[in-house]
């Protein structure tokens, strides 16, 4: 299987030589290399942990299949997917982040093609060197599928044509899928599809109407399976619940809120008023620390105020949210570090753990990351300059191809990512104000577009090398009666022409 899903057209025809036949022999040894050590290399950070790596939210969505009611920003679809992955002590889910994020990048390779194995070894270990892909692979958490989804994204609609049917049907439910574990990715996903549409009469056959459709049914799907999830655990047909009191949460860090009380407190009875001047001075601090949110209620007695706070903070201060979310959105682009929320500080997912999987107890404290031998400084002396640079980069990629009028793919791509990031940041910035753990998810893939232009420039180079030296050293013998052998498109099956060397004088 390994070796079709890499195959690629000879240059120059059906004509093949020693040479060419040795290079498959070396890219078969290397799809073998990149199976096998590209998902190990992913995991290390899980390996030299001892456990798969834990977040502060992980509890929240691994409750979820037991409690049987809906929390905010906690989706049961995430939820029920770590729970199919308990009895393994987690490893499955892990397992099939870290196959996922190999098949999706070398599909992106190979649908721009750049299909050769050591290219991926290559792309992959300066990605697991300097980015944070690693640490989403190894953790229990929806935000590898963020950056991913983008990618599949950009492939089922725009590279259609280059892939399977059953390439295809894969896509289009690992999209869904990781639309329904996070309301951000969804998104961020929906904004894609709807750029796509009004794009599509200066794009024309580039964006065909089939992959469009696709693209966006997947987001139909994503929101189906997530209402048919909620339903299933909880009895409820609804939405997952939060997205009023994150907001909140973000106006409240802004100072918005604290103004909205004083301006209105002596005309209107809210429950907030009485702590009007003492609100703690950030989102975490009101929503999961211990503060007054607590003792009236949390969600489920004040969500009808917060929501009310909201729509008139909006009409009230038109000025000051306008410049409050162009603020939050150029933060959140800054916000890249990696390892937020990953420390030996998270009781809540501790506590989830001990209560509902005894079994797992064991293992869990055995790790390093709860012995507080974790620790990221070092690791984001290197991630944030290389994903602050990369989005620059990617942001010029795509600016060069505009200029030019050249609508490529490394262009597409380049502008579908700069696209999620903004996306990404305005969703996340705006709604639950700047956090590095949102930047950090979604950047890496701008340092994947950066690698496959290099890549595509030394292909290049490659490809006028090779062919000076076939014309240089080698001469064509063309008999019909030496072999019967033909070529099926991409895939190599048999050769019409054979070569020999050019007998020396």
């Amino acid at each position: 299987m390994w070796f079709w899903a890499w195959s690629a057209p000879i240059k120059g025809g059906n004509i093949i030589n020693t040479r060419t036949l040795r290079g498959r022999l070396t890219d078969a040894r290397s799809v073998w290399i990149a199976t096998i050590a590209i998902p190990l290399l992913l995991l290390a950070p899980a390996f030299w942990n001892g456990y798969p790596l834990l977040q502060w939210d992980t509890g929240g969505y691994l409750a979820r299949w037991y409690e049987g009611y809906l929390v905010p920003s906690r989706s049961t679809v995430f939820g029920i997917y770590l729970h199919a992955g308990e009895t393994s002590g987690f490893w499955l889910n892990l397992g099939i982040q870290t196959l996922a994020t190999l098949w999706i990048l070398q599909l992106t390779l190979r649908v721009l093609d750049l299909a050769r194995p050591v290219r991926l070894i290559a792309i992959s270990l300066a990605l697991i060197a300097t980015t944070a892909l690693p640490w989403l692979a190894s953790m229990l958490l929806t935000d590898i599928f963020a950056g991913l989804s983008v990618l599949a994204l950009f492939i089922l609609i725009l590279q259609g044509d280059r892939i399977s049917t059953l390439e295809k049907a894969v896509l289009f439910a690992f999209v869904a899928f990781s639309a329904a574990t996070h309301s951000a990715t969804l998104g961020v996903l929906f904004g894609l599809c709807c750029v796509g549409w009004m794009l599509r009469p200066w794009l024309g056959r580039r964006a065909p109407i089939a992959g469009l459709v696709q693209g966006s049914l997947t987001i139909v799907a994503g929101a189906a399976m997530l209402l048919a999830a909620n339903f299933a655990l909880s009895g409820q047909l609804a939405w997952t619940p939060g997205g009023i009191g994150v907001a909140f949460g973000r106006m409240l860090q802004d100072g918005i809120v604290t103004q909205y009380l004083r301006d209105n407190c002596a005309k209107e009875t809210l429950k907030l008023c009485p702590y009007r001047d003492e609100l703690p001075p950030t989102a975490d601090d009101f929503l999961w620390g211990h503060s007054m949110f607590n003792t009236l209620g949390r969600f489920q007695g004040l969500n009808d105020e917060m929501g009310y706070i909201v729509k008139r903070s909006l009409a009230e201060y038109p000025a000051w949210q306008a410049k409050a979310a162009l603020t939050a959105t150029a933060d959140q682009l800054m916000h890249v570090a990696t390892g937020e929320g990953t420390s030996g500080w998270i009781p809540h997912t501790y506590g989830i753990i001990e209560r509902y999987i005894p079994a797992q107890v064991a293992p869990m404290r055995a790790a390093r990351q709860q012995k507080w031998h974790l620790d990221f400084t070092a690791i984001n002396r290197i991630h944030v300059p290389v994903a602050l640079a990369s989005m620059l980069l990617v942001v010029i990629l795509f600016g060069r191809g505009l200029w030019q009028r050249r609508l490529d793919d490394l262009t597409l791509l380049a502008g579908t990512v700069t696209l999620a990031l903004l996306g990404n940041a305005v969703i996340c910035g705006v709604i639950s104000g700047p956090h590095d753990r949102y930047g950090a998810r979604m950047v890496w893939v701008a340092t994947f577009v950066v690698l496959i232009a290099a890549a595509r420039a030394f292909a290049k180079d490659d490809t006028e090398n090779d062919a000076d030296e076939l014309f240089a050293l080698r001469q064509e013998v063309d008999d019909a009666g030496l072999v019967d052998l033909v070529t099926d498109r991409p895939h190599v099956v048999a050769v019409r022409n054979v070569e020999h060397p050019r007998q020396q004088g």
